[in-house]
């Protein structure tokens, strides 16, 4: 109930914060210590917590102690434990010390740097990381400031492309006519995700001109060049449309397909259209040489986006967006409100980083990337990157030596796509489900599912920063004991020969 307070109110007290914050450091660092205790996926029903919560706020102050008991007795039970070792669902957050770190100094400094001279260091910073990683993945200088173009660190992917699809959109309009909005196509394949087509509807796309292109097993999911052409062309000759967005995938969401950017590049030329690059998952790879080319024809592109925060050691959130005009971007998101107005924005010389966002709000983000960067280095980000795809080559490996099961798409990064392959056709996808959800029931491991080509297949995506081969083996051998399980239910479900 916590106890009426007769003390001054100080909620921002020196002393204080330095001892409160050190039992906050110290119950996270013990939560990373047993988190491979706990069941991966939480175990909970809908609405657990309205039972164990007042329904009411406590009218005086409680003690650190005893929130931080809450926490344990009733917080811990309902999380999904994304930092567990054993965590191979979706995609993986990842989390370091150095990103942790970072984080701190963000949401300490606590600053709202939506111009300059609200913070000139986070302003400077941002567009000095922003090259920094620029020239780790070896873009274009066009995309950097010292080339010309210019990045800014966004919350994720979706805030992203709907900025470059409002510049886009805005752009088009300039030179067809504010009013002809409805002749605007926006273009994709069935494996880019969904967050594009919500971005469309936020922007006024209507949703008979979202073109969602079908892929195939015979290019391994990738966006067809010819499809994409094809389409624009009939839009533009039998409905009088106005071909406005292309949106290419390094990683896709559903089995890490990739899109042939020189080719999809070329198509975007011929009907100037702006083309995206979406690397949100897999764009952090390409800052080890082996993998670099899979961003080979990014050249052509008009923006590309990549998120630290999946894949970089980069706590929650960022993601960082670079473009090749920032003009077009900063004529389409701007505003110039009297009250921020200053002599240095006016100047021209500065950037205002509300002008390249969706927020007027800012955090500093960038103090959190060069943290990163700076405790690891280069070539220990290379390192974490490699291990997580040796790990996910042993897995496959896994998979491939046992009959029962196949590998569906081909590997690329560290996602693996793989299924149970019952003799009856019609039962593969129950068998498989079925399977997923034995593997999360148990609690001993979490992984998700996705349906490519028309099958349903199993995802073990690897990258969780404390994930070992001891885990990804563990994992392997609870799949194969779920597995004997099913079958021992349905024993009538033969395997292949």
């Amino acid at each position: 109930m916590g106890s009426l307070s007769f003390n001054s109110f100080s909620p921002l007290d020196p002393q204080n914060f330095s001892e409160e914050s050190k039992m906050i450091v110290d119950f996270v660092s013990e939560y990373y210590k047993n988190v491979e205790k706990y069941p991966v996926r939480s175990q909970v029903e809908p609405g657990y917590l309205n039972h164990l919560l007042p329904d009411a706020a406590p009218y005086c102050p409680e003690p650190l102690e005893t929130i931080l008991k809450d926490v344990s007795d009733t917080i811990i039970p309902g999380i999904t434990h994304w930092q567990s070792p054993n965590f191979f669902g979706y995609f993986q957050g990842n989390a370091s010390t150095a990103g942790f770190l970072g984080e701190m100094l963000c949401t300490g400094l606590n600053i709202v740097a939506f111009n300059w001279i609200a913070s000139p260091a986070a302003t400077e910073l941002e567009s000095i990381v922003m090259d920094w990683v620029g020239k780790m993945l070896m873009l274009p200088p066009s995309f950097l400031f010292s080339g010309g173009g210019g990045g800014v660190l966004h919350g994720s992917t979706s805030e992203a492309i709907i900025c470059c699809l409002a510049a886009a959109r805005d752009n088009a309009l300039k030179k067809i006519g504010p009013n002809e909005i409805t002749k605007l196509v926006v273009y994709a394949s069935d494996q880019t995700h969904s967050t594009l087509q919500k971005a469309s509807k936020l922007v006024g796309i209507p949703t008979s001109n979202f073109r969602c292109l079908p892929t195939s097993f015979s290019n391994d999911f990738a966006l067809c060049p010819d499809d994409v052409r094809e389409a624009m062309a009939k839009d533009v000759r039998e409905g009088g449309l106005v071909p406005l967005f292309l949106c290419a995938t390094v990683g896709t969401t559903a089995s890490g397909a990739v899109d042939p950017l020189e080719a999809l590049g070329k198509v975007a030329k011929d009907f100037k259209v702006w083309l995206h690059v979406d690397a949100a998952y897999a764009g952090s790879a390409c800052i080890c040489p082996e993998f670099r080319h899979h961003l080979n024809g990014v050249e052509l592109a008009d923006s590309i986006s990549m998120s630290p925060h999946k894949w970089f050691l980069t706590n929650m959130d960022c993601c960082c967006l670079w473009i090749k005009e920032p003009k077009i971007f900063v004529d389409s998101l701007s505003t110039c409100p009297e009250y921020l107005r200053n002599k240095a924005s006016e100047s021209k010389v500065v950037i205002d980083y509300k002008d390249w966002q969706i927020a007027l709000s800012k955090r500093f983000r960038a103090i959190k990337v060069w943290m990163v960067i700076r405790r690891h280095g280069v070539d220990n980000l290379m390192f974490h990157i490699r291990s997580d795809v040796d790990m996910a080559k042993r897995f496959e490996a896994h998979v491939a030596e046992d009959p029962r099961f196949e590998v569906v798409v081909p590997r690329r990064f560290a996602l693996v796509c793989f299924r149970l392959r019952p003799k009856q056709e019609e039962d593969e996808t129950e068998m498989n489900s079925r399977l997923v959800m034995a593997v999360n029931g148990s609690g001993r491991a979490f992984i998700t599912h996705a349906v490519v080509g028309g099958i349903y297949v199993i995802r073990c995506a690897i990258g969780s920063t404390l994930t070992e081969t001891k885990h990804v083996d563990c994992l392997w051998k609870l799949i194969q004991e779920k597995a004997d399980n099913l079958f021992l239910e349905k024993p009538g479900l033969d395997m292949e020969d």
